[in-house]
């Protein structure tokens, strides 16, 4: 069995007034539609300590700032479907 690869989602409420909220809700649709619920692990995590950046996401262990839904579509694609 292979690893899954790991997104985390800063949950902390500046990263989710910021767009996180959204952003959430993008990714989880994005797993469906693309049937990749075996290669990805989804998680939330507690304040990534750098809200003025935010919003936040970590894709294995990389840490992505000020990620918009348009910034996160492209870095889903390039990870996941390249």
């Amino acid at each position: 069995m292979t690893q899954k690869q790991k997104i985390m989602i800063c949950m902390g409420s500046s990263c989710f007034a910021r767009g996180n909220e959204d952003n959430l809700r993008l990714i989880e649709d994005y797993i469906e539609e693309h049937q990749l619920g075996d290669r990805i692990e989804l998680s939330g995590r507690c304040c990534a300590k750098q809200c003025a950046e935010g919003p936040n996401i970590s894709i294995d262990g990389v840490l992505y700032n000020g990620v918009s839904k348009e910034k996160l579509l492209k870095l889903l694609d390039e990870k996941f479907l390249s």
